[in-house]
């Protein structure tokens, strides 16, 4: 499986950084998943929101297995960040084409406005930050309560270090329980929260 995270100017490290570090100890465990880093021009260094420059690995590819969106700068609309690339729209573009092709899509935080921006989430239901649930709803999604909400090809988690329980049940989910519980281990990590499954419940409980 190739498996990336896309970064774009003003991403949350944590957002990024978390999954991709556990995905990258998965790698070589399993042998078969290429992990990396991504911007969708793959060239320039990227700055996060709080300084952090990264050099991602490559550009962002056609069709990708899993594809992480992080959040950041989304509440504080700074120069850079998840609004600004809302407002853009290359972002969201990638990121439809990419579904559409068939990748698995998931949010880590804020990333979920730019599922929303780019259609993955009308009438679907989704989590993101607590502080951006409104513009959530506004965008068309069924907003869940829960730290992790699974509707199959899309995955979204709240802000944050949710990403973390994201990205250990996607490791249940895609490569096994033991290989998670392993991950875990190695983190020194407890999953918290409840992961809504579409697949177990009918109706989401909305948030009040």
């Amino acid at each position: 499986m190739q498996a990336e995270v896309v970064l774009y100017d003003g991403f949350d490290e944590l957002d990024a950084l978390a999954p991709w570090e556990v995905l990258d100890g998965v790698a070589k465990a399993v042998g078969d998943l290429d992990i990396a880093l991504v911007s969708l021009d793959g060239a320039a260094p990227i700055t996060a929101s709080h300084g952090t420059v990264v050099h991602p690995h490559r550009a962002l590819s056609e069709r990708p297995g899993l594809l992480i969106v992080p959040g950041g700068g989304w509440v504080d609309a700074g120069a850079e960040g998840a609004r600004v690339q809302v407002e853009r729209g290359d972002l969201p573009r990638a990121i439809a084409a990419r579904h559409a092709g068939g990748t698995l899509v998931a949010s880590v935080c804020t990333g979920a406005m730019l599922l929303a921006a780019a259609g993955l989430l009308e009438g679907r239901p989704a989590i993101t930050h607590h502080s951006a649930i409104d513009d959530l709803r506004v965008a068309g999604a069924r907003v869940v309560r829960s730290r992790v909400v699974d509707d199959g090809d899309i995955v979204t988690a709240g802000g944050v270090t949710s990403g973390l329980d994201l990205i250990l049940w996607l490791v249940e989910r895609l490569f096994g329980a033991p290989l998670a519980a392993a991950a875990e281990r190695e983190l020194e990590y407890e999953r918290r929260g409840v992961v809504w499954r579409a697949a177990t419940q009918r109706t989401p409980t909305p948030v009040a």
